[in-house]
């Protein structure tokens, strides 16, 4: 009888849980069972293992075999225990040594032919075998630079199984060529999943990103653009068609700083997962600009799917902004699930496979027009669609729902002069994206010691408490709190954005014309101090 183990990961949405590939042979009939709850694409790994193995030049055992994935317990679903299951088997036949696998964590697809082909969320697993105190890893080659990201770990990537033998075995490790010049490698198929990601994508570089200079005019929406990314604070955009609020939602990404390196990783787990992350880019960067399309489903957005839930958009602008264009347009039950990640930061998705919770901390941008014909708000341009329905398109919008976002901006169409350039070229991406950065820094030594690193995280018990505001600065906002006109909420909501107004004008503390300032940009209604020019805020 023989007996060997090696070890894999199997992931629950971006979290991995190392999963122990257990082999034994034994005399009988040859046979080959898999336990251990696998999914139907498991199960099809006893095929593929044993042809790998055939073709990779080592002997297939004639024993009864059974190969157990243990904890039962979890779900495993997915290719990447093949190779895992591989080595196993061939440490159990001896023909490598059982102790040089009994650590060894293998993730890995097998090709029929013996080739290891590379699977999704790599990182994760990664994440998940080094948290748990594993130091050896074995990932298909082309995802060798993403399991890398780890600290502490030492990675192999291999190309084919025959090279894992000769390494387990100490002998010369024969040379695979990816293919001819020239023709693509089949073997990135299985990275890029096409339909995987709902509308998203990550930023461009820098160099081809759309520049904030090409809106023309609209100088109080660019000052809520910039509020927005400095404090992460949620935006709507309402206005006619063809005002730009699209485009200013797409230069917004480029406003923002870069990712740290823990945001970094975070976001790259997420995309691997997905199935989004571009091949030889391993690592993600620049924050992510996800904007899905108005049809989208309620699990297409927050999670969801067969068995246990996949990312959906909102995971996928983790750290990054979430483009809702015609708003409206959207079902209410989607919209309204956004309720709770905007809170929390995460979203928990219950499904009869397990219950997963994903990240989505996210910058929402929110795009809307006046009526469904948009002309309702335009002098002279013959809107014809019934009162009726225009307050049932602009009550999509749930109460609830915009109560959460900080900053509501009416987008004006653009003038002659402005779109001439009469007006003069506004400021672009790279001259904001400095501001930002110094007031998230600002920000940031203000709030280090804190779980929080932006002013829309901070509760509002904390605000009122711990950081001051200027003698007479609340007046204003304790008045339209009476009216009715503010929640609770939206009072806390309203002292943050003046923290953000304050650290973009380098002030230590809101005075009463930031809070004036952030109670235009919320209601909309002029209180005193205007909107910013070109130049920033003041």
């Amino acid at each position: 009888m023989g007996f060997a183990r090696a070890c894999s990961v199997a992931l629950v949405g971006v979290e991995g849980v190392v999963v122990e590939v257990q082999a034994d042979l034994e005399p009988g009939v040859a046979a080959f069972t898999l336990v251990g709850l696998p999914d139907k694409s498991l199960v099809e790994s006893r095929d593929r293992v044993r042809a790998a193995v055939v073709n990779s030049g080592a002997e297939w055992p004639q024993k009864k075999l059974t190969v157990g994935l243990s904890p039962a317990s979890v779900p495993k679903s997915g290719s990447g225990f093949d190779l895992a299951v591989a080595v196993a088997t061939l440490g159990a036949a001896e023909y490598i040594s059982p102790e040089d696998v009994a650590d060894l964590v293998l993730i890995g697809e097998l090709g029929l032919d013996g080739r290891v082909r590379p699977v999704r969320g790599v990182l994760p697993a990664v994440l998940a075998a080094a948290e748990a105190g594993y130091r050896q890893v074995v990932v298909p080659e082309q995802t060798a630079g993403e399991a890398s990201l780890v600290p502490g770990v030492s990675v192999l990537g291999v190309r084919s199984l025959r090279q894992l033998i000769a390494v387990l075995t100490k002998e010369p490790v024969p040379r695979e060529e990816p293919g001819p010049p020239g023709r693509p490698d089949a073997m990135l198929a299985g990275l890029m999943v096409p339909g995987a990601g709902v509308g998203a994508g990550i930023s461009a570089p820098s160099g081809d990103a759309p520049d904030l200079a090409d809106v023309a005019g609209q100088r109080g929406a660019r000052t809520a653009l910039e509020v927005a990314a400095a404090g992460r604070h949620h935006l709507l955009l309402h206005g006619p068609p063809g005002a730009g609020k699209t485009m200013l939602a797409e230069r917004l990404p480029g406003v923002l700083p870069p990712l740290t390196r823990r945001e970094s990783l975070e976001v790259t787990a997420v995309h691997s997962v997905a199935g989004i992350l571009p091949p030889g880019e391993p690592l993600v960067r620049t924050p992510p600009y996800c904007a899905p399309h108005h049809s989208a489903t309620m699990p297409s957005l927050v999670g969801g799917g067969n068995g246990l839930p996949r990312p959906g958009a909102v995971s996928l602008a983790h750290r990054g902004v979430l483009f809702l264009d015609e708003t409206p347009e959207f079902s209410m039950k989607a919209l309204d699930a956004l309720r709770q990640p905007l809170e929390s930061g995460h979203v928990v998705v219950a499904r009869s496979g397990g219950v997963v919770r994903l990240p989505a901390r996210f910058l929402m941008v929110l795009a809307a027009n006046p009526c469904p014909c948009g002309r309702h708000t335009l002098h002279g341009a013959g809107c014809e669609c019934p009162p009726a329905v225009i307050r049932r398109y602009q009550s999509r919008l749930s109460g609830p729902l915009l109560d959460r976002v900080d900053l509501r901006v009416e987008v004006e169409p653009v003038d002659r002069g402005d779109l001439l350039g009469q007006g003069g070229r506004g400021e672009s991406t790279q001259q904001v994206a400095a501001r930002v950065l110094e007031a998230r820094e600002r920000a940031a030594v203000r709030l280090s010691g804190t779980p929080w690193s932006v002013n829309s995280e901070v509760p509002g018990h904390e605000l009122r408490t711990r950081w001051p505001l200027a003698p007479g600065a609340l007046a204003a906002a304790e008045r339209d709190m009476e009216r009715g006109l503010l929640t609770a909420r939206g009072l806390d909501r309203v002292v943050r954005v003046a923290w953000t107004v304050a650290d973009l004008a380098g002030r230590d503390r809101p005075h009463s014309h930031d809070i004036a300032l952030a109670l235009e940009l919320r209601t909309g209604v002029a209180r005193g101090a205007p909107m910013a020019a070109a130049g920033g805020v003041v």
